[in-house]
């Protein structure tokens, strides 16, 4: 019998034939109950498997947006400093605030 594990769950996919399982017995000494109890051990454990690994995302996601949410607060920050500056609302100053509103 066919069990597979995986062996990186950064790649691991259901629809990689290498984690196939087979539920034909190739020695015919197991029943069927005792292959269909094999086949739900190795179910579970790949179960556990992808809820380990989309912790392991929920947690990375969560750090990357939070960095995001610090990074967008910093450039409120500085687009609010740079508005309310005295040296950007002086009258010689306008070619400089055209083109800094371009970008």
């Amino acid at each position: 019998m066919t069990i597979a594990k995986p062996s990186n769950l950064s790649k691991f996919s259901p629809e990689d034939p290498s984690n196939n399982i087979s539920i034909f017995d190739t020695e015919g000494s197991e029943n069927l109950g005792q292959v269909m109890e094999r086949l739900n051990s190795n179910l579970y454990l790949q179960n556990c498997y992808i809820i380990k690994e989309n912790e392991r995302l929920r947690k990375k996601a969560q750090l990357l947006n939070q960095e995001n949410q610090a990074l967008l607060s910093e450039l409120k920050q500085k687009l609010s400093k740079s508005s309310t500056s005295p040296t950007n609302a002086g009258p010689n100053n306008n070619s400089n605030n055209a083109s800094s509103s371009k970008s």
